[in-house]
């Protein structure tokens, strides 16, 4: 029950984050843009800044910002995300 209050706490301060996937692998994603945000977060580290993500994707700077302050907000979940998802891990 605490993880549902978490997600709905989060969705309701992020709107266009939303939350996927089954119970034991559930994550934060960008609603219309169909990645998670570690994704965007990964992307964002790789290219070096919101300005040549925004220019080299079709991510707007909007929902760049947005996984930015999300980050900010539950960095421990987006840490786990990444860990558990990315392929470089």
């Amino acid at each position: 029950m605490q993880a549902f209050t978490q997600e709905t706490a989060g969705t309701r301060r992020f709107p266009r984050i939303g939350i996927r996937g089954d119970d034991a692998a559930r994550r934060a994603w960008v609603i219309g843009s169909g990645l998670d945000v570690w994704e965007i977060v990964q992307m964002l580290e790789d290219l070096g800044g919101v300005e040549r993500l925004v220019a080299e994707t079709h991510h707007s700077e909007r929902q760049v910002r947005l996984v930015m302050a999300y980050r900010d907000a539950y960095p421990d979940d987006v840490t786990d995300a990444v860990t558990r998802e990315s392929p470089a891990h």
